[in-house]
């Protein structure tokens, strides 16, 4: 296992180390053999934290939150700013430092597992690309990484290192999604959000595709080609998508009939509405309902 930096933690600081004991324990675990932390920690405002390693046993993603870093990875170097990700996979030599004028704050985790190349991958890390992402200021990623450093508290309970080390397999997860979004959203210069806004806002409406390309401000084929990019769907199935969704909550929660159902998401027809929710969700409203009552 990889030992953290020496740094002097400041009073609002953390590092915690998984015992090895422990970590014996998460290696061979079923649930959490997969990917499991071995250390963890919150550097605040980290004037002279540097660290330098040759040989690296684990993986490491650093999450900057404020200031800025300078690291080096392999053949590339460079610089970590707010809202940057860095990942330092097994076996990579590298070496990091805080800027002395404007030193990072960051949260970060060492992890190993079986799984661990498969979580860098879709992290986004290629020997031929350089380790930092761009994933933004995220209170749920703080949020995620706050949770995780909770497990120092428990006594080395099992119970909580497995339920750790599953809250870093969600962390990891919302990371590369969030890192995906980001960059298809950079890439195609489109809000998706603000569209998708704009829809759920006009569920009622049979919106057609000029409304909605014209909300994005876009021509129809450039919207639908990056709307697909982005979602897999195209803009009018994906809005159909969102009327099922919608139905299938108002069957659930409401006693509504089919066809006030209906007409609350602009369809005039209710045999039409239901040939489209037949063909969306597989079975029919008066059968989902039922199937939600038994």
């Amino acid at each position: 296992m990889s030992t953290p930096s020496t740094w002097p933690l400041p009073e609002h600081g953390t590092r915690f180390l998984t015992p090895a004991f422990m970590v014996r324990k998460l290696a061979t675990h079923p649930l959490t053999r997969e990917c499991y932390p071995t250390a963890m920690g919150f550097y605040p405002a980290a004037l002279a934290h540097r660290m330098e390693r040759l040989r690296h046993d684990d993986n490491l993603l650093i999450y900057c939150v404020d200031g800025v870093g300078h690291a080096s990875a392999g053949s590339w170097a460079g610089t970590v700013t707010a809202g940057d990700m860095l990942l330092l996979p097994q076996g990579v030599p590298h070496a990091y430092r805080a800027n002395p004028e404007r030193p990072w704050t960051i949260y970060w985790v060492h992890f190993q597992g079986s799984s661990t190349a498969i979580f860098n991958q879709y992290l986004g890390y290629r020997e031929d690309r350089k380790p930092v992402a761009r994933v933004g200021l995220s209170p749920q990623l703080i949020g995620q990484y706050r949770e995780l450093l909770a497990v120092r508290r428990t006594g080395y309970s099992t119970r909580a290192f497995i339920n750790a080390a599953n809250q870093l397999r969600h962390l990891l997860t919302q990371i590369a999604v969030e890192m995906r979004h980001s960059q298809a959203i950079s890439q195609h210069s489109f809000d998706l959000e603000t569209v998708q806004s704009f829809m759920l806002e006009h569920i009622a409406l049979p919106l057609d595709l000029d409304t909605l390309a014209a909300a994005a401000k876009l021509s129809k084929f450039h919207f639908t080609s990056k709307y697909k990019a982005l979602t897999g769907y195209s803009p009018i199935k994906h809005f159909l998508n969102m009327k099922m969704e919608h139905a299938g909550h108002l069957l659930d929660s409401t006693n509504l009939g089919i066809k006030e159902i209906a007409a609350s998401l602009g369809y005039d027809d209710p045999l039409y509405f239901s040939r489209s929710f037949s063909k969306t969700v597989g079975m029919s409203p008066r059968a989902y309902r039922n199937s939600l009552r038994k």
